[in-house]
């Protein structure tokens, strides 16, 4: 008999594992420690997913995707802040973003990074600073979902922007068995919509774990979402959701198909040019170790090029793939 792991079950182990390095709090501390010995060496594997580490950089490279017909959401790269000084810096960030000449088409970002870990109330006041900015410019706000027990507070500030703005939208997290209720508050005309499978790990009682009930969890909310008129961002890197997603007629039916930078580029590229709409999540900054470790636990086999990329000491040629 043969005692070996499946490559499936191998891979969601691996992908739990990742996920706990993630959250742990002493490999984050190691790596936003000065002079970081942690992120000088995975700085050739981070920088595959993060576009760029300054914003001027980082603009540049975003027209660049632009000029090859990607939609872009730009997104200052970052976890749970809870020093009111640094908050503000990453709000003031994002308006410098929208400020620019030729500002990106959409901003997404956790409302932990703007204020939720100190209260709510910031958190609001500072994302509709963001929201109002946007709006301005023509540009969209996107608000990215955290882990189980922040769902309450994003749904709360979306909810009350989208009250005031129409151009603030939220992300839905499939795996959440919450999600079930929470779709039916948001499968409304005309609302923006980001589906993900979930990036974070969650107990069994509050989420699915990845396999083939996530993924027809996920296709059956999308296919709610639509039917319900809402602006639907298909964000998903997963080949075989996206192919049911095709042969059942819904990816003509979205209003776009989202994939995070850096992950899975020739296959992005092959349904821009059989004519979908495609839109790249773009990152920028420093501060990218939760990021790197959710990329490689969507996909395991990643942590090879990882590895390959610090052996190599590569440099990512930005928009390669694309």
């Amino acid at each position: 008999m043969n005692s070996e792991p499946s490559q499936r079950v191998l891979h969601e182990a691996a992908s739990r594992g990742l996920r706990t390095l993630a959250a742990d709090e002493r490999c984050r501390a190691a790596f936003t420690a000065s002079g970081s010995v942690l992120r000088g060496i995975l700085a050739p594997a981070g920088y595959r997913y993060v576009l760029a580490a300054d914003r001027e950089e980082f603009l540049g490279r975003l027209a660049a995707l632009r000029e090859k017909s990607y939609r872009t959401t730009a997104e200052v790269v970052g976890e749970e802040n809870f020093d009111p000084v640094a908050v503000e810096q990453v709000v003031r960030e994002y308006l410098a973003v929208l400020d620019h000449d030729s500002p990106p088409g959409r901003l997404g970002f956790d409302l932990s990074n703007v204020g939720l870990a100190v209260s709510r109330a910031l958190a609001r006041d500072n994302t509709e600073r963001i929201v109002r900015a946007a709006a301005a410019k023509d540009a969209e706000v996107v608000l990215s979902m955290e882990r189980a027990p922040a769902v309450d507070a994003v749904l709360g500030v979306f909810h009350e922007l989208a009250a005031r703005y129409d151009n603030v939208g939220v992300t839905l997290q499939a795996h959440l068995h919450r999600s079930e209720q929470d779709i039916e508050a948001l499968a409304r005309p005309g609302l923006r919509v980001r589906l993900v499978k979930g990036a974070f790990q969650e107990p069994a009682e509050v989420a699915l774990g990845r396999g083939p009930a996530l993924d027809a969890r996920y296709l059956r909310f999308a296919e709610r979402l639509v039917d319900a008129g809402v602006r639907l961002s298909l964000a998903t890197q997963d080949p075989v959701v996206l192919a049911g997603a095709e042969e059942s007629g819904l990816l003509k039916r979205v209003d776009e198909l989202e994939m995070l930078h850096g992950v899975r580029p020739a296959l992005l590229r092959r349904y821009r040019e059989a004519g979908y709409p495609c839109r790249i999540y773009a990152t920028y900054g420093e501060n990218w170790w939760l990021h790197l470790l959710h990329r490689l636990a969507e996909h395991p086999p990643m942590v090879l090029s990882a590895l390959a990329d610090i052996g190599n000491l590569a440099e990512h040629t930005a928009g390669s793939g694309y």
